[in-house]
């Protein structure tokens, strides 16, 4: 399981990569250099009491969506987590790489990384976090779609895309333009549901 889970780690980080660098080389590379265009930067913090509610607020909302999404609106074998359903804590190691790197860095640098800061800085703010949110809560209802319906399917897209935006607002607003808090913030999650299904306590 942990090699398995090394090998998705690093062809999925990879994809985004080349994808991302490629667009980078095409369109930023005489503005800003690829760490910097994509957010991978230490973050500034200037309101730590805000910065750290927001960061506790979108942990909390994206662990109680996912529980309420599994419990309501689909099943365990549907998430992705459920391939650690019952392995205890020898399934630990592949774990954290499915939290942090597979998921978690993959999916911020695409939505929160490339997406979000091309959005924002055609769109502004608001319409910018606002497009990569629904794109992020997008695609995770269409990976819901065939095991719970299209009704369950656009609940899951919206508490999704609420998620996506407040994680966006969290990097461009409380963090200098940094993802790694919302990196820090999804692995977190994503470690949670994975502990959920490791201890079976869903």
């Amino acid at each position: 399981m942990t090699f398995s889970s090394l090998v998705s780690s690093i062809m999925q980080v990879v994809l985004v990569s080349v994808i991302t660098l490629l667009c980078w080389f095409t369109f930023g590379r005489k503005k800003q250099s690829f760490l910097k265009w994509m957010g991978l930067k230490i973050p500034k913090i200037h309101n730590r009491i805000r910065f750290f509610t927001f960061l506790i607020l979108g942990f909390s909302l994206f662990s109680l969506i996912g529980v309420v999404i599994l419990l309501f609106f689909t099943n365990k074998s549907a998430i992705a987590a459920s391939q650690f359903y019952g392995v205890g804590i020898s399934g630990i190691i592949a774990a954290l790489l499915y939290a942090f790197v597979q998921t978690g860095l993959s999916e911020e640098m695409l939505f929160r990384g490339f997406i979000g800061k091309r959005a924002i800085s055609a769109f502004g703010f608001v319409v910018g976090n606002t497009m990569q949110a629904l794109l992020f809560g997008c695609l995770h209802g269409i990976m819901f779609y065939f095991n719970t319906g299209i009704l369950n399917a656009a609940i899951i897209s919206t508490f999704t895309a609420v998620i996506g935006w407040v994680m966006g607002y969290i990097n461009e607003k409380l963090s200098d333009g940094s993802i790694i808090p919302s990196w820090i913030l999804h692995g977190c999650a994503n470690l949670f549901s994975a502990f959920m299904m490791m201890f079976k306590i869903l």
